[in-house]
């Protein structure tokens, strides 16, 4: 990025400078610092600041290299946010919520000490909606975080205020948590890069210290995976290499050794192509950005399949909410699961609230079972993946849909070419990969009239994370670039 300031520049660019000595972690981090006191007051994407810790750390990283010559790990001094959700050691870590406002770790999540243990220095929180439980970012501590494209669009959640640091220079890359779509749907609203890592039996990034499951509680959600959020695809390789291991626990005899990728060129890969769905369909500048991709891809050499379907979305989708719902009841309160257990013995099939109250109160046996489907559906995308190396889809039906965090949540709608729909359509897309915990990575590509970013969501096989990476870096080289945040100044 020529002409870029160095804060703004990719997370690899700030690495090799500080490494090589063109600038030091306390001189970057100064210029990161005094970019946050002109650009976030309007934004509120970082909603706590740990200045004086950061330069701490900065000074420690500068110290090492002058001492030993070498950097503290790959990471060395790179000035860095991180979500809200995450306990970090010393930080207020509240998601949001009234009730940890004053909640400040004495450990950090695994994550987290991933990176610190790669030198990362970890300037403050970005702020997330309470206890991470919409697809919006405000809530009642620090309130809404602003999209930087335009402040009547929702940044998205529930990792909004990460993508919006990452997208505005605040922060040289970040760490999402994505469970319907948190991570992935405000990247595409934002303008920036977001992976979903793959899941399976354990997570490929280790989720402990994740909020919602409350502080100080070992296990965390059978469908949450955190990624890494960048501005450039080659960055979140440079933050894969960080975050993909075992739990702690587990490092005396696992280690994770992700595949690269098998292919090189745009034209050696088979593609999918799964352009619009009766079940969800996508507004006009989608449709007309998934033309542009098949055309593309296809001019490239590559094999494209247009009529692909790995599975059926409707089945995809309900399996998805069900597992969803019933992971959520973990850490509800015992009053208010034993009311939610007595609603779902007498509510009627045809009762809006029936999937989300037997969801969230079913039995073991029951959820044994849907588990079993879910084996199921993996099995399926598998063999879809014997003749498929990686599927295209959108990345939601539009780009940002328009704020509506002081509506009602029974009152919310998005409206798709004129037609209004349900608010949580945004997410249907995101979550075709979610319950069977395939990498998933949404990258930004050309815009609307509006100016607003539009975005793809690129699917590959379990544990292709660097294959889906490397596909993004390919299709970054010929389809057009989404626009570069602004960055307002208070």
């Amino acid at each position: 990025m020529p002409g870029t300031a160095p804060y703004r520049s990719t997370a690899r660019a700030q690495v090799a400078a500080l490494r090589s000595g063109t600038t030091s972690a306390r001189a970057l981090l100064d210029q990161v610092l005094a970019h946050h006191a002109r650009v976030n007051p309007s934004l509120n994407a970082v909603v706590t600041l740990d200045a004086a810790g950061a330069r701490a750390a900065a000074e420690k990283a500068d110290e090492y290299l002058a001492r030993t010559g070498r950097p503290l790990g790959p990471l060395h001094g790179l000035p860095i946010t991180v979500k809200d959700s995450l306990e970090t050691r010393g930080m207020r870590t509240t998601c949001g919520s009234p009730e940890l406002s004053d909640h400040v770790p004495g450990t950090d999540a695994d994550a987290v000490a991933l990176l610190r243990q790669a030198g990362a220095v970890i300037i403050g929180k970005t702020n997330v909606p309470a206890l991470c439980r919409d697809i919006q970012t405000s809530n009642p501590l620090f309130g809404k975080t602003n999209n930087p494209y335009s402040p009547d669009h929702t940044a998205g959640g529930s990792s909004g205020g990460p993508c919006v640091a990452v997208a505005t220079g605040l922060s040289a890359a970040e760490v999402g948590s994505d469970l319907a779509g948190s991570l992935r749907l405000p990247a595409a609203y934002c303008g920036v890069y977001a992976l979903r890592t793959s899941r399976g039996a354990a997570p490929v990034v280790p989720t402990r210290g994740h909020i919602p499951r409350p502080p100080g509680w070992l296990t965390g959600s059978d469908m949450l995976a955190l990624g890494p959020i960048a501005r450039t695809a080659d960055d979140l390789d440079l933050l894969l290499d960080v975050l993909a291991a075992p739990a702690p626990a587990d490092r005396v005899a696992w280690s994770i050794d992700l595949p690269a990728p098998s292919k090189r060129s745009l034209g050696q890969y088979r593609v999918g192509l799964w352009a619009d769905d009766a079940f969800c369909r996508v507004d006009a500048a989608t449709r007309d950005l998934m033309g542009q991709v098949a055309r593309t891809v296809r001019e490239a050499g590559a094999d494209l399949d247009e009529t692909t379907r790995p599975v059926d979305f409707a089945e995809s989708n309900l399996l998805f909410e069900r597992l969803m719902y019933a992971t959520s009841a973990a850490a509800a309160d015992d009053e208010v699961f034993a009311a939610e257990v007595a609603a779902a013995d007498t509510v009627t099939d045809d009762a809006p609230s029936a999937l989300y109250l037997r969801s969230r109160t079913m039995r073991h046996r029951d959820w044994a079972r849907a588990d079993e489907d879910r084996q199921r559906l993996r099995v399926k995308w598998a063999d879809y993946f014997t003749t498929h190396d990686v599927l295209i889809t959108p990345a939601a039906p539009t780009a940002a849909v328009l704020d509506q965090t002081s509506v009602p949540p029974q009152d919310r709608y998005i409206t798709v070419d004129g037609e209004k729909r349900g608010f949580f359509d945004q997410t249907s897309w995101v979550n075709l990969a979610s319950p069977v915990g395939l990498p998933a990575l949404v990258m930004p590509t050309g815009q609307t009239g509006e100016g607003l970013p539009l975005a793809l969501q690129i699917i590959g096989p379990y544990l292709s994370d660097r294959t889906v990476i490397a596909m993004a870096t390919l299709l970054a080289e010929v389809l057009p670039a989404a626009p570069t945040a602004p960055a307002p100044t208070a």
